[in-house]
């Protein structure tokens, strides 16, 4: 049987991390929990960033953790889809705006 490329988080894995680094995993928690607390955002706003920010950085663990926080926190699926679609096109929007970089070499090469 092949692995999968992301293995399923389980507890004994959650478990061996802490133990490996319990400073830093404590305050990883802790950071983590003042970032998604409510505050000038909602706590249903911020899992929608992070299932945006999820999606350009492509870490499935946060996609699935973040979009089953949001919903959790209120948000619908359409919003959920939407906050995907606002990645997806940011994404691309980087390639776009970046472009200007490839035509400014070529365009020095003709010089």
């Amino acid at each position: 049987m092949e692995h999968p490329v992301y293995p399923p988080m389980t507890k004994e894995l959650a478990k061996q991390r802490a133990e490996l680094a319990p400073e830093p995993m404590a305050a990883f928690k802790a950071f983590s929990a003042a970032v998604f607390a409510e505050g000038a955002l909602s706590k249903k706003t911020k899992q929608l960033i992070a299932v945006a920010v999820a999606h350009v950085t492509q870490c499935p663990y946060c996609i699935k953790g973040h979009a089953e926080g949001a919903i959790k926190a209120g948000a619908s699926e359409q919003e959920v889809m939407e906050a995907i679609w606002v990645a997806a096109e940011m994404r691309a929007g980087g390639a776009y705006a970046h472009s200007h970089l490839a035509l400014d070499a070529i365009n020095r090469l003709k010089e």
